[in-house]
């Protein structure tokens, strides 16, 4: 009698993404979904953050206000963070990359907040910035690193003659922009699917308590998985570099 409660109960739970609509484009139907308005709306808040910002800073003063010292915070501890970890040489070259995707993350984790879908709950989402991680990590493998060298870290730990370990080391190559992307993608989807219940089930008895778990999923868990995406964006692209100075 209970399982079957809660089965009818669950029934009204949504925490799918669906299609808005859709059109046609060179024969093939194509959706709007619901991660195409979320991400819209994210990048429109951000892109309008962006102006005023860039109009605060024109007209900083010496003796900044609120909005200018938020500004200031945010481009010191976003600057420090990748310096930090790849060196002030490096560093200033991946701080507008690593800035742009941390604000995108920590904004699509914690809109839940605000009543939208989690842009980053949508698989698509998170494999496309894996995918441009990965392929910054090989570019720069390239670019910093000769062939030889390249196909001796392949065949690791045995002779570059001996390339037994060939397969493994590439499947590992390849492990990477699927593991950023599902560790990601994963946590904040279990937090949404946790939300989803939660009203769900409970219907009008959750009202204010779970209040403390959205501070937790969205904002506590949401931010981690930022920096944790991040650092080892920074780590792997800094492993392409001979020296972190």
């Amino acid at each position: 009698m209970r399982h079957g409660l809660l089965l009818s109960s669950a029934a009204e739970i949504d925490f799918m993404v669906h299609g808005i609509f859709k059109y046609n484009f060179f024969g093939h139907e194509v959706w709007i979904t619901t991660t195409h308005v979320c991400v819209l709306i994210v990048m429109l808040i951000l892109i309008g953050f962006g102006i005023v910002a860039r109009h605060a800073m024109l007209k900083a003063t010496e003796v900044p206000g609120t909005f200018q010292n938020i500004v200031e915070f945010m481009v010191e501890a976003l600057t420090n963070m990748v310096s930090g970890v790849m060196g002030k040489k490096n560093g200033s070259k991946f701080v507008n990359y690593i800035g742009t995707i941390f604000i995108f993350i920590l904004f699509s984790n914690i809109s839940g907040l605000f009543g939208l879908r989690n842009p980053t709950a949508d698989y698509g989402v998170t494999l496309a910035m894996a995918l441009i991680t990965f392929t910054l990590i090989h570019f720069f493998q390239f670019k910093n690193n000769s062939l030889k060298d390249i196909w001796v870290g392949w065949c690791s730990p045995l002779p570059p003659w001996l390339p037994i370990w060939l397969p493994i080391n590439l499947i590992g190559e390849i492990a990477v922009p699927i593991s950023l992307s599902l560790r990601l993608f994963a946590n904040v989807l279990s937090g949404l699917i946790m939300m989803a219940l939660v009203y769900g089930l409970l219907g009008w008895i959750a009202t204010i308590w779970p209040a403390a778990l959205h501070v937790y999923f969205d904002l506590f868990s949401g931010a981690i998985q930022t920096y944790v995406f991040c650092m080892l964006t920074m780590t792997y692209i800094s492993d392409q570099f001979g020296d972190k100075e």
